[in-house]
Parts: C-alpha cells; structure tokens; sequence
C-alpha cells in the first residue's frame, strides 16, 4: 500500500501518531469497539513536508500525533517514502 484513501466527510483530520504503542491502543481500544476492526501500520514520511507541522499531544505524554488538515492527505501521500506496511490487526481484522 503507498497512500492513505481519502478521508470521510465527517473526518476533516488525519492523526499519524507517532508511536506504534499508542498507535496499538487506538486500534484495540477504540476501533475495534467503533466498527469490528483495527490495524497498526508503520511508514516513513518525508521531514521537509511533516515540518509544516506541530507534534501535538493528544492527553498523555505518550500520546503523540500530528494533525493533517484532509485537504493535504494527497499531499502527505506524496511525502510517503516506500511502503506502508500493517504490522498488527485486531479484532474482525485478526481473524
């Protein structure tokens, strides 16, 4: 997979996070519960393009993510180097 599909109409962000246990706890914690299933992926983006924006800390400490408008997802597609590659499922997913 190179490029993350559009985004829905009542999701005007896209949230990277920037770990891949936070990025776990989301998947487990509040996907699965919303629609069955949950993946983990792992990708390189390019530092030119994720210095337009702030790291923001979304409650704890470890809760680390950046806040990409929708209207620029084609442009973060673009910033992707290589593959994105999903490294855990759950739920719907797992089976």
């Amino acid at each position: 997979m190179r490029a993350f599909p559009p985004r829905l109409p009542d999701q005007p962000i896209f949230y990277p996070v920037l770990s891949e246990e936070y990025a776990i706890q989301i998947a487990r914690e509040w996907n699965v519960p919303a629609s069955g299933s949950g993946f983990v992926t792992r990708f390189e983006v390019r530092a030119d393009f994720l210095d337009r924006y702030d790291v923001q800390h979304a409650g704890s400490r470890a809760h680390l993510e950046y806040w990409i408008p929708a209207e620029d997802l084609p442009s973060f597609n673009d910033a992707i180097i290589g593959e994105i590659v999903v490294t855990a499922s759950f739920g719907d997913a797992a089976k």
